[in-house]
């Protein structure tokens, strides 16, 4: 059983740390987007492209989210990611603590 605690604690790790990674990366995105980024810079490209597929999504879900020429997407972004850290990743180490 101590296996599948193990796999679940390690699982939960790593979840939780794409998720931090992704939040800092929304947010370092949607800063960027405040001056003028060269669209050729191979960083801003990056971050363009592992964010807009998201961006675009929730644009699409919830197009409240741009109003009066201001993007919320990220906005929203980030409390999704907020939300599954805390249910989710929070859940699931729980769940391996109390195997026995």
């Amino acid at each position: 059983m101590f296996v599948i605690q193990n796999i679940l604690l390690a699982v939960g790790s790593v979840l939780g740390a794409l998720l931090n990674l992704y939040f800092w990366i929304v947010i370092i995105a949607a800063v960027i987007t405040w001056v003028r980024p060269d669209p050729y810079n191979p960083i801003v490209r990056a971050l363009r492209m592992l964010t807009e597929p998201v961006f675009y999504y929730v644009r699409k879900w919830m197009p409240f989210t741009y109003r009066a020429g201001i993007d919320f997407s990220p906005v929203v972004v980030l409390l999704a990611i907020q939300l599954v850290n805390q249910i989710v990743v929070r859940s699931l180490m729980q769940y391996a603590a109390i195997m026995v």
